[in-house]
This record gives structure tokens, sequence and C-alpha cells, in this order.
């Protein structure tokens, strides 16, 4: 019988021990120190010998710091296990995947370098930006999607005429799957970004959503940009309430409270990042994907 361990890093640790008493495993806490200088400290104690460790640890910001920890923990487990699979929920530096302007280093191959160097086998996230940044990595890997939790959220909601939206072409294909498991239709917004100003332009012109509840469907929300920008149009499209729906809310800076006042009814995330917007567990999905 397969014997997992495992150790969860300080911005996963509620998750980990979900995933810990989903496999039956032995859980391992890790403790950190911050140095005066910025300088992290971990420890990790009474690590049993021969098992599978799962490291589970999600790379958001503070997102070198949280990779760090994720680098120092399986450095020091592959003392006890040669099978070091690395649980990253959410996988900081997956949107640098490929050369955009010339001159912009693929950050995502470097830390294929770092994952490879310190000894892990394998790797499962949940929702990666990118399927094309999991390749770069390297590793075998695996990339499971909470779409699905996401939907029986939604479908304990007393919607009215609900429908789908994608706030661009890049989020169609999930739109559409998340559609069809509420058993509903969905739509694709067009817009553009500027790859210097980041500046963000909808460049659909009108959508029949009237007196609809919508639903927008992204794998991750980091400023809101995209989210705020969708949200008022469609409010200028005479919709009823919106939703968003994310895999990752990663809402930095005011991101939550500017998305709310541009009109989103609520924010429903997973715990891939632990926050208030986190209502969704994927503990099943990970743990799943473990056996």
């Amino acid at each position: 019988m397969v014997k997992f361990t495992v150790i969860g890093g300080d911005s996963s640790a509620d998750l980990a021990k979900r995933i810990a008493r989903r496999l039956k495993a032995v859980y391992v806490k890790t403790e950190s120190r911050v140095f005066p200088d910025g300088e992290s400290k971990i420890i990790i104690k009474k690590i049993p010998k021969n098992n599978i460790i799962l490291v589970v640890q999600s790379t958001y910001p503070p997102v070198d710091t949280n990779l760090l920890h994720l680098l120092s923990i399986v450095s020091k487990a592959r003392n006890y296990s040669s099978k070091i699979y690395a649980i990253i929920p959410y996988m900081g530096y997956a949107r640098q995947d490929r050369e955009f302007l010339e001159g912009e280093v693929i950050s995502v191959s470097v830390i294929g370098k770092l994952f490879r160097s310190v000894g892990i086998k394998k790797i499962i996230t949940v929702d990666i930006h990118s399927k094309i940044a999991l390749r770069k990595l390297n590793i075998p890997s695996e990339n499971i999607t909470a779409v699905a939790e996401l939907v029986k959220y939604f479908k304990k909601k007393k919607l009215k005429d609900p429908l789908i939206v994608s706030p661009d072409l890049g989020g169609k294909q999930r739109a559409n799957q998340f559609a069809s498991l509420m058993g509903i239709e969905s739509i694709t917004l067009k817009k553009h970004r500027d790859r210097k100003t980041g500046r963000i332009n909808i460049l659909t012109s009108k959508v029949d959503v009237n007196n609809r509840d919508l639903i927008l469907v992204d794998d991750m929300i980091s400023t809101g940009s995209s989210i705020i920008k969708s949200t008022q149009f469609l409010k200028k499209q005479k919709c009823k309430r919106v939703f968003v729906a994310c895999t990752h809310a990663l809402l930095v800076n005011d991101a939550e409270c500017r998305i709310k006042k541009a009109g989103v009814t609520e924010i429903v995330s997973t715990n891939t990042i632990p926050r208030n917007t986190s209502k969704v567990d994927v503990a099943k999905i990970i743990a799943d994907a473990v056996l």
C-alpha cells in the first residue's frame, strides 16, 4: 500500500491538511521565521522516511518568497524520500511563458530548472494559466481543473435566466465547459490588452443580456482590470446581477473593492489562494489526482 506524507508550506497549510485527511496521510507542518533583513528560515520536524512526500505550497504573493519556501522544503524532504511531488495549487510565473517583447526572460523555464535541481519528481497544479508554461517546466506534470467544483457552488444559487461570460477569447474553452456543466449557454467578449501599458479595451460592441444573471468565468483575477471592464460593459447592456467565478483570486492591491464597486454581486474563488472569497475547496480533486 502506498503511503503518503503531506508537508504543508505556509501559503497552503489549511489546504494541505485537508488533502492529508482525504489521503489518510501523515501531515507535517512547517514553521518559518523572517529575519530583519528579509531572509526566511524554514523548520520541518519529524518527516517519516520512504513515504511519497507531497509538498503543498501555492506561489501567490509574495511570489518569490513562497517559491523559495517551496524549494527549501523540497530540498529538506529529499533527505527522507526520493519521491517528492510538488502540489502547487496556484503556480506563479505561469504568465511568463514566452518572449512577448524583445529581451524578456522566459521566467517559467528558469523556475523549471530550479524545480529539477531540488529533486521534484512530479508537479500537480490547478488551472494553470498557460499549458505552454507547464511544458516549459520540463518535469512530469498534471494540471487539474476546478471548474466542476465551482459549478457545484453556482448550481445551488437561485439565478435568473443565467448566462456564462468569458471576458476574453483565451478563456472561451473554460467558459464553454462551465456552461456545459451548468446546462446553460455561454458567450465570449473580445478584448485588447496593450502589452506595454497593460491597458484593456472591450472590442465587443453589443450583447443580448437584458435582465439576465451573468457569471463571469476566469482562471485567475490579479488586478481585476479585465473583470471590471467586462462588468462595466455588461451593466451598460442592462444585465441583472453579475457574479465572478475564478480558481485563483489574487486580487492584488484593492482589486476586490474595485470589482465590487464596478457592480459585481459576488466573487467566488477556490482555496488555492486562501482569502474571504475562497468558497470552493479543491482538496478532493487534488487528492484524487494523487491516487
